[in-house]
């Protein structure tokens, strides 16, 4: 029986995943999670494999929690239409880790899990090709989680609330966006980094 813990931040998709699983007699869905900082915790219960969202909230940024996942299949769920520079970092810790496109039939998904859990490498090639030419991303994990808040509207005392940071640590950041992104504006530096594929 291959143990899965699954963590996603949207309830609707991770519950569908949970039922594409639930289906095959060799898986057993051990826990669905909305935070990072709880797959941490859920690691006790020994899984196989842990499927990520990459843009998972919490206190740890989910390249950190692929690097503290050793011992256990990872296996990411990356959405190749909007490849930011997580998933480049992702992508350079294959074949650690598996990478699979959200578009991905639930028959792949499946069989990403079972050759995850077997210690095979799961890569999809485009994702792989995508993250390449993304480029280097000048922003920390954290910065880009900051500037993909911003894209929503949220002021910043909204998105510390949401990242469980201070509203000056929010405006720190956004002030080190601006200054490597080398834009005049918070709309500036998300249209900049968008268009490289950070976010």
């Amino acid at each position: 029986m291959i143990r899965v813990v699954l963590g996603h931040r949207g309830t609707l998709v991770r519950g569908a995943l949970a039922a594409v699983l639930a289906r095959e007699s060799d898986l057993d869905v051990m826990a669905e999670l909305e935070r990072a900082d709880e797959v941490l915790t859920a690691v006790r219960l020994r899984p196989h494999v842990v499927v990520l969202d990459p843009q998972l909230p919490g206190k740890v940024g989910v390249e950190d929690l692929c690097r503290k996942l050793t011992g256990r299949g990872v296996l990411v769920l990356v959405d190749h239409e909007a490849l930011a520079a997580t998933s480049l970092a992702l992508v350079k810790q294959a074949p650690r880790i598996g990478l699979i496109a959200t578009d991905a039939t639930p028959q792949q998904f499946v069989e990403a899990v079972r050759d995850v859990a077997k210690g095979l490498p799961v890569v999809d090639v485009r994702l792989a090709v995508a993250a390449l030419r993304a480029g280097d991303n000048p922003l920390t994990e954290r910065e880009c989680e900051v500037l993909r808040q911003v894209t929503t509207g949220a002021t910043a005392q909204e998105v510390a609330r949401t990242l469980s940071l201070s509203a000056g640590t929010v405006r720190n950041y956004l002030s080190r966006i601006l200054a490597k992104t080398g834009a005049r504006s918070r709309i500036e530096a998300i249209r900049k980094a968008q268009d490289a594929g950070w976010i």
